[in-house]
């Protein structure tokens, strides 16, 4: 499935925690919808400190057709490192994370809109739609 959209680890985890917000993410899953490794990975930590084990995570949303079929999670490759070092310059006074950046960045690359529930990212003017789901 070709990915409609870009998600930010607040958008997915939205969803996963059945959150305000959530029908939005939903809509976008069954469109197809991607993340990247750095914030698959902030997602995972997050479940993680909520005492779910990382490996039982993905197993259980590959099963359930999530993980792989309506999410492709997009690896960290050289070009878009480049990129998210490119967006630290404009988004340093906002305290954006590297994380944060990384989802800008796969959408700009992938020229998708970001789903996000960060309403401040709907300040910036990166070349990326944003859109808050909340």
């Amino acid at each position: 499935m070709t990915p409609a959209c870009v998600l930010d680890p607040s958008a997915l985890l939205c969803y996963l925690q059945d959150e305000r917000g959530s029908e939005r993410v939903t809509e976008a899953l069954a469109e197809g919808a991607a993340i990247s490794a750095i914030n698959w990975a902030e997602v995972l930590s997050k479940l993680s400190d909520r005492g779910e084990n990382p490996d039982t995570v993905s197993r259980r949303l590959s099963e359930q057709g999530l993980l792989g079929k309506a999410l492709a999670v997009q690896p960290l490759d050289e070009t878009t490192a480049r990129e998210i070092a490119r967006l630290r310059s404009v988004t340093r006074a906002a305290g954006l994370s590297l994380a944060d950046r990384a989802c800008l960045a796969l959408g700009r690359q992938l020229g998708l809109p970001v789903l996000t529930s960060d309403r401040a990212w709907r300040n910036f003017k990166l070349g990326v739609s944003v859109q808050v789901v909340r």
